[in-house]
């Protein structure tokens, strides 16, 4: 057992399971009709007086839910959108809820083929519906996110000079409470603040709960070779990081009570989080599917009380922007688990550090992942040179198995039995050349996914015609140089002596040449150059150990 062979089995158990989830994700559990998805935006005016027509409320106790004031519902005559841009969005907040439901990326585009339009992230449209909503919750009249606001103007900007902009909306119930929401926006920020002001000018007591969450269609995410989660995932005290798959919220809600944490939508390389005032009161956790297509995660805040003449506040942040750990990492604690390395997540952060040190040495991400990848090799290089001298005393051995098979033709229990007293006579451990192979493994499994998980490699440049690491390479080059490294590499190896197994590994360059021609570049990048070193070191061993 060698260690190419041992790579090779073991490549095509990962693109297996790669492939197996792509088809679980788009076939298995197809999405359901467009139709479905519209049922449940509810933005026609078309309202039920009862909440159990209103999937997408968080309740107001366990008890029977209470019927919907008339002042919150929704009125799509007089809904309007507001226009926000600052240097790093471009905003629609609908009247409706005053509720974000368009918010494109303006420092992410599309595509390297489409640099002048940027990511839509939030989006209304029936067909990638993905929305914030909020509102507070009552037995009284209050706004939740069916209410229409009124706003003083239908256009902002964030202007040079200006470090923020805040955008205030207003709501008057019949008997004279006030409530204004106000957005806040700041300069080079993916952090807007809510803030909500009760103006309590009733004879009476207010009391009501804020509520924040993410409305989404569930949609794919990645490409069909490489499978990333997309979903809500969920942070407090008692988990860490925790996902919340959506096939799982078909089957039964999701319910948490902790006085810290968020809730988050997370996707390939973006995420939207909702992350409450940090304190001892304790919040509600929630994410439910509403018909199978849409699904909601949000958190209920703790109650707020105003007495009669009084004014009351509460406030949250939400995070909708980039999975960029130095920026995750400032937001709330743990955030930065949203850039998923899964169990990896030891291992990948410390190579994510490096490379990034080695990228500001650089300035180049392609160079970068060279670069790591010489330096993870130089750190086992020890453990490779053992396992390649196992490999060329192996190889020496071949005319010597060979010999044995001709012996035993067909016996192979005899066979097996002489070739295991030839390795004991020859001093020589079979797995000696597929152990210090495993022991490595964590590590290339941890960079694969740094590779995959970094929005910084997303359409970053490295030279000629790769304009972006994390596409497949569009004249399939590194592909085809990572199938004749392969190949190359296969010689160097002893040849099996089973007929069978010798032809299936001729075709295994073959066939990986296939499957890496759909793999992103930066992968491929990362294979290509880790196959030339192990090449080098190799031939090099090889031939020492020839000349004894």
């Amino acid at each position: 057992m060698d260690n190419l062979r041992t790579l090779f089995i073991f490549g095509l158990l990962i693109v297996s399971l790669l492939l197996w989830q792509a088809w679980q994700k788009d076939y298995v559990h197809p999405q359901q009709t467009e139709q479905n998805t519209t049922s449940t935006q509810i933005d026609d005016g078309s309202l039920a007086a009862n909440d159990a027509a209103l999937p997408d409320m968080p309740s107001v106790s366990a008890e029977a839910l209470p019927d919907v004031p008339e002042s919150a519902q929704s009125s799509a005559a007089t809904k309007q959108k507001i226009h926000v841009t600052t240097d790093v969005m471009d905003i629609e907040i609908s009247t409706q809820g005053g509720d974000i439901q368009n918010l494109a990326l303006l420092k992410y585009a599309v595509s390297s083929e489409e640099p002048n339009t940027p990511v839509q992230f939030l989006s209304d449209k029936s067909d990638a519906y993905f929305v914030s909503q909020s509102g507070l919750r009552s037995n009284m009249d209050v706004p939740t996110h069916y209410a229409i606001y009124k706003a003083d103007q239908q256009n902002y900007q964030l202007r040079d000079g200006q470090d923020e902009i805040k955008v205030p909306l207003y709501w008057q119930a019949d008997n004279g409470l006030t409530v204004v929401k106000t957005y806040t926006f700041k300069r080079d920020s993916y952090v807007v603040n809510v803030d909500y002001k009760i103006i309590n000018n009733t004879a009476d007591a207010f009391s009501a709960y804020p509520y924040a969450q993410f409305n989404r269609q569930k949609q794919s995410s990645g490409s069909r070779f490489i499978y990333t989660y997309s979903g809500p995932v969920f942070s407090n005290t008692g988990n860490e990081y925790e996902k919340v798959k959506f096939d799982d919220l078909d089957e039964k809600p999701f319910n948490q009570k902790a006085k810290d944490g968020w809730a988050a939508m997370i996707e390939h390389y973006f995420v939207a989080a909702i992350v409450p005032e940090q304190n001892d009161e304790e919040k509600g956790y929630y994410a439910r599917s509403l018909n199978g297509t849409n699904y909601t995660a949000g958190v209920r805040m703790p109650a707020i009380s105003v007495a009669a003449g009084s004014e009351g506040h509460a406030d949250y942040e939400m995070y909708l922007g980039p999975k960029k750990a130095e920026r995750l990492e400032k937001v709330a604690k743990n955030l930065q688990l949203t850039v998923d390395y899964g169990i990896f997540t030891i291992i990948s952060e410390p190579l994510f550090w490096v490379m990034e040190w080695l990228h500001k040495l650089t300035g180049n991400w392609g160079w970068s992942i060279v670069l790591l990848t010489v330096l993870i090799k130089l750190v086992f290089f020890k453990l490779s040179a053992a396992s390649y001298r196992s490999m060329a005393a192996m190889r020496k051995l071949t005319p010597k198995l060979a010999s044995l098979k001709e012996r035993y033709g067909d016996d192979k229990q005899k066979f097996n039995q002489a070739m295991m007293d030839l390795y004991r006579t020859e001093k020589i451990n079979p797995l000696g050349g597929c152990l210090p192979i495993l022991v490595q493994m964590p590590v290339f499994l941890s960079f694969y996914w740094v590779l995959v998980e970094s929005i910084e490699l997303r359409q970053a440049d490295f030279i000629l015609w790769i304009n972006d690491l994390t596409a497949m390479d569009p004249y399939f080059i590194l592909p085809v140089l990572f199938g004749i490294s392969m190949w190359f590499q296969q010689t160097l190896n002893p040849a099996p002596q089973d007929p069978a197994q010798a032809m299936m590994m001729k075709f295994f360059p073959l066939v990986f040449t296939v499957f890496f021609a759909f793999f992103p570049s930066g992968l491929v990048l990362y294979w290509v150059v880790n196959n030339v070193l192990s090449i080098a070191q190799q031939w090099y061993i090889t031939r020492k150990m020839d000349a004894l």
